[in-house]
């Protein structure tokens, strides 16, 4: 690989010849670009994980004709210790035992987030938060380019890794960073921030994976852990626990909110909390310059992203809306207030140890009928829904999605929704959250044609 770029070049030259372990490969498309652009640089890339040839064939795929060694199944003591650095998948915990050998062996452990962030020459808007990210995240990239900024986007989308951009961005370009909680970790290592930090939101999240909410709130705060005075730190002022924020901040705070964002625009994303999403964004312009004009007509052609409220189809006057992101109860709630006509719900799933009663209550209120997918949580969202006087609304648990789809439409009149937002992660019927909602796309759309004739 030739470049006149020389953050690149240094690049290449401290990694090329290196013994590189990818940990963590992933079907998300972000490990194996990764992989693919160590090998292009000359590195000696292993990959292990724990997932079988069967399950990551899609990704590996990609990777067949590269000199990649494959270690499928398992991780191996050996690798760690024959490897020069480790490259981090997220999922990996930092508590992993092999990550402990690895730190204790004095092996390098990169993220890949922050390993760009370490060598780019360009200024990063990063955003985290525990809902609104990739959507905050797309609205203020839209904003960049439509102010003619030369602008990319990185960090915790489906498909797109944010290390290989080494090879395409230049000299002072902006690039706009969605951060998930695990991946900020990356951060922490580096001792690096973004120049603009936007935190949405804290809710409850991921009590499967940390001890307490406290540890969750801490991996957060690296988003402006190492921010100076001449940074920017966007945060909700809705929010109480990140008004508290503010105190520990050195950078210059910024404050949204719902009217943030003129109530005068017309937005296509739905919901209220999308409002302070926008408001978010707006903010990132008002600090870059831009012009009111250039923002309101982002935001105006801005559609909704994948899974997130998104409208499928719309079949004899009944609605059908993926939301199938909604791993949360704040997030099914939220799905729930954004709507006025009589709602069916699917929901349920895996459990991420989160306190479902607020979820479990607003559905008793709220829907016309439920929908539980079988999982290790749905059962006790189910007993809490009872607990709320929702009994009757209890429309029956399904270990299938087509068949519960099925009983939906049944049941369904016009007028009606059809709402997949299960508040719970999807693994066990679903290789993730994704997987769930284009499994739910696919059959709602077999629906329209069959109705179509």
């Amino acid at each position: 690989m030739t470049t006149k770029k020389p953050w690149l070049e240094k690049f290449i030259k401290d990694f090329r010849d290196k013994k590189v372990l990818i940990l963590g490969l992933g079907v998300l498309g972000r490990g194996v670009a990764d992989a693919k652009f160590f090998a292009q640089i000359g590195a000696k890339v292993t990959i292990t994980d724990l997932q079988s040839e069967k399950e990551l064939a899609p990704s590996l795929k990609i990777l067949k004709n590269l000199p990649i060694k494959l270690v499928l199944g398992r991780h191996l003591k050996k690798d760690i210790l024959d490897s020069d650095l480790i490259l981090r998948n997220a999922a990996v915990p930092v508590n992993s035992p092999f990550l402990k050998l690895a730190r204790l062996n004095k092996i390098p452990i990169f993220m890949d987030e922050a390993l760009f962030a370490k060598y780019a020459p360009v200024k990063i808007i990063g955003i985290t938060g525990t809902r609104g990210k990739s959507t905050t995240t797309a609205l203020i990239f839209e904003i960049l380019k439509e102010a003619k900024f030369s602008v990319w986007q990185g960090g915790n989308i489906k498909g797109k890794a944010t290390l290989p951009l080494l090879e395409r961005v230049n000299k002072d370009d902006w690039v706009v960073m969605e951060l998930s909680s695990w991946q900020l970790q990356g951060f922490k290592k580096e001792k690096i921030s973004p120049f603009i930090s936007i935190i949405t939101n804290i809710y409850e999240d991921h009590l499967n994976y940390y001890k307490n909410i406290s540890d969750y709130i801490e991996d957060k705060k690296i988003i402006f852990k190492y921010q100076t005075k001449k940074d920017f730190l966007v945060l909700n002022k809705e929010s109480s626990i990140l008004r508290s924020f503010a105190k520990e901040a050195k950078s210059e705070i910024v404050w949204f909110s719902k009217k943030s964002c003129y109530s005068k625009w017309r937005l296509k994303i739905l919901g209220e909390h999308n409002r302070l999403n926008a408001g978010a964004a707006y903010k990132v312009g008002e600090i870059l310059g831009i012009d009111k004009k250039i923002i309101k007509k982002a935001f105006e052609n801005f559609c909704t992203l994948p899974h997130r409220l998104e409208l499928v189809a719309e079949i004899a006057s009944v609605q059908y809306i993926n939301d199938s992101t909604s791993t949360t109860p704040a997030a099914g709630i939220a799905a729930l207030d954004t709507f006025q006509k009589p709602i069916i719900l699917i929901c349920g799933g895996s459990s991420k140890k989160l306190n479902m009663s607020a979820f479990a209550e607003k559905i008793s209120r709220k829907v016309k009928k439920v929908l539980f997918l079988k999982g290790p949580e749905t059962r006790n969202l189910a007993n809490l829904v009872k607990k709320f006087n929702g009994c009757k609304k209890i429309a029956g648990y399904f270990n299938d999605l087509k068949v519960a789809l099925a009983k939906a439409k049944s049941i369904s009149e016009s007028g009606d929704l059809v709402l997949l937002s299960p508040g719970c992660t999807s693994f066990g019927m679903f290789k993730n959250e994704f997987d769930r909602g284009e499994q739910f796309k696919k059959l709602v759309r077999k629906y329209g044609k069959k109705r179509l004739g």
